[in-house]
């Protein structure tokens, strides 16, 4: 791979979490505290995300594969996500802003496995060549929280401006990336349903590894939905100062604990792994539930330094 080619998939990397950091941590301050929405309605807000996920991927992924070059549907997708995102910044009641949003994260979930498969076209050795490059994406995170946590701006509509903003930009260079056009292979694979709703993968449920660790991931993500959505409101209503930005301490240890993962690999081995990343899930929520922003404020600092242990140890070991 070309330095130029890193620079430009490094690039991808930045501001595609960029754009996810800017608009989706501060979200539920915005809708509780200035739009005044319920925190079922904030936690509706949230969850278009997961929607989009098992929806929008399959259909996108089929296209890329088969018909179009990944460049241009990632184009095309951040352009229009882009655009709808900034129309979603001008609602201010629930009903038409959930429409808006779910439009905006059909188009945005998909860019995710879109960009990093093709980071992986344009590398001989993805698991030596990819890491450097995806911790990017969690620099750009960590990037978009400083900013809006440094200005003051987490019960404003200004972290969806300037994520459309950002999405615009990126649509814009997609169109610089390496071309990738579909496989030869893919394109003269016949497409059948259960391509499209993902059903092979349902014969590794087969195994009973497998199914022990997806029924442990659905688990661990009922809670951990309620951190994303409602962490940085919470922080807010404590009076915690720039809470954005002390939450982009989880992905700074998201970044030393990827560093040092091997060494507790060789250590712990993959089950104990899982198990102590599950641990710190627990204990994590434990601190958030006991702290305050006073004598107990270092069980905020250590829920949220504990990101690193919970989602490399369990996520990335899985």
């Amino acid at each position: 791979m070309t330095t130029n080619v890193r620079l430009k998939l490094s690039t991808l990397m930045f501001l595609q979490y960029f754009v996810w950091g800017a608009w989706y941590v501060t979200m539920g301050t915005w809708l509780g505290e200035t739009l005044h929405f319920s925190g079922e309605q904030i936690g509706l807000a949230a969850g278009t995300t997961a929607l989009a996920a098992m929806i929008s991927p399959f259909f996108v992924g089929m296209v890329a594969d088969r018909f179009l070059a990944t460049e241009r549907i990632l184009a095309v997708l951040h352009v229009v996500g882009g655009g709808v995102l900034l129309f979603a910044s001008t609602q201010t009641t629930f009903g038409p802003f959930y429409v808006v949003l779910l439009a905006y994260a059909l188009c945005y979930m998909p860019t995710l496995a879109l960009s990093n498969s093709l980071s992986f076209r344009q590398m001989k050795d993805p698991g030596l060549e990819f890491p450097p490059i995806r911790v990017l994406g969690t620099i750009g995170w960590i990037v978009a929280g400083l900013c809006i946590g440094t200005l003051g701006l987490e019960a404003t509509a200004v972290p969806l401006r300037l994520a459309g903003a950002g999405s615009l930009v990126l649509g814009a260079f997609c169109l610089a990336l390496p071309h990738t056009p579909p496989l030869e292979t893919a394109k003269a694979h016949r497409v059948t349903l259960g391509n499209v709703l993902g059903l092979d993968a349902l014969k590794l449920m087969g195994e009973r590894s497998f199914t022990v660790f997806v029924i442990g991931s659905f688990l661990v993500c009922i809670p951990l939905q309620f951190y994303y959505a409602f962490a940085n409101l919470f922080l807010n209503e404590l009076n915690v100062t720039n809470a954005a930005g002390k939450m982009t301490l989880g992905q700074m240890s998201e970044i030393f604990f990827m560093l040092v993962m091997p060494w507790f690999f060789r250590r712990l081995g993959v089950k104990w792994m899982l198990i102590v990343g599950m641990a710190a899930w627990t204990a994590r929520y434990a601190f958030f539930a006991y702290g305050d922003n006073s004598a107990l404020v270092w069980m905020l600092y250590g829920g949220i330094l504990l990101h690193g242990v919970c989602y490399d140890f369990f996520f990335v070991t899985g």
